[in-house]
């Protein structure tokens, strides 16, 4: 893990008290027992340090999308957001999201492939981050109803920052549909 990455983005001082924000993580599984491994992973954010609460929507199913697309050949998604009230750095959780799914026997071999955990940090208070190594908000987050759907079941007032209400996100999906 470089220094940059084990320290967070542009703090220079992370294990004093930072200020509890609300960090949204989507989870997906397409491998293995998905709904089983979506209550663990759930049960381990909750179980980090500094995380004072998790709320956790409930799984939806969806196709999976490959980088030429939806693929309805490959194994279908479960999918679920949880919001996390914490005071860990973004980088920092970013770490535990990648050990949380190593845990769960996540293997990077191909880009976007078919996994037994899948865990993305969308969005960390109204942080914004263009650093390659955690870019906030998630890139792909507006347009992906898989996680704006169970994202706005467990937060109606949901934003997603630089891009607006959730709400209007998935409406505006939905109709160009």
């Amino acid at each position: 893990m470089s220094r940059r990455l084990a320290q967070g983005i542009g703090d220079p001082r992370p294990h004093e008290t930072r200020p509890a924000v609300d960090a949204v993580v989507a989870l997906g599984a397409n491998l293995g027992d998905r709904a089983e491994t979506l209550r663990e992973a759930v049960r381990d954010l909750a179980r980090l340090p500094l995380v004072d609460r998790v709320r956790a929507a409930e799984p939806i199913e969806s196709v999976a999308v490959k980088p030429a697309g939806p693929d309805e050949e490959a194994p279908a998604y479960l999918n679920s957001v949880a919001v996390l009230t914490t005071r860990l750095a973004p980088a920092i959780l970013l770490s535990y999201l990648h050990v949380i799914e190593a845990r769960h026997g996540r293997e990077r071999r191909e880009r976007w492939g078919d996994r037994t955990l899948d865990l993305d940090l969308i969005a960390y208070g109204d942080m914004t981050s263009d650093d390659p190594a955690l870019t906030l908000p998630h890139p792909r987050a507006a347009g992906r109803d898989f996680v704006l759907e169970p994202w706005l079941s467990v937060d109606p007032d949901a934003e997603l920052i630089g891009h607006g209400r959730v709400a209007d996100l998935l409406s505006g999906l939905r109709g160009s549909a």
